[in-house]
């Protein structure tokens, strides 16, 4: 998990779902000699704070998060161009925040 952005409006977090723990192989079984499958799967949690609200983005969705973050690494963005694509992200939350 790792934070990618965090203003007084939103938050985006990385996940990775299936990561390894550090220091730990995958499992080995007399099938899968060099270790068993998995898909990977990785998505991007936006909270936006304002509402209250969250959604994840995974499959397609995380995949096209991931081409505005790519884009953004070769031109800077402003926070106002961040905070303004994060918003059309946003309206997709319907799950309320809530603290484990």
């Amino acid at each position: 998990m790792q934070t990618l952005y965090d203003s007084d409006s939103f938050s985006v977090t990385h996940m990775l779902a299936n990561g390894e723990a550090e220091g730990q192989a995958p499992e080995k079984t007399e099938r899968y000699p060099l270790g068993v499958p998995s898909l990977a799967r990785h998505g991007f949690e936006i909270v936006d704070k304002r509402s209250n609200k969250e959604v994840y983005l995974d499959g397609s969705w995380a995949e096209l998060f991931q081409q505005h973050i790519m884009a953004w690494q070769v031109n800077t963005p402003t926070q106002e161009e961040v905070e303004d694509t994060l918003e059309q992200y946003a309206e997709l939350a319907q799950t309320p925040v809530q603290i484990h």
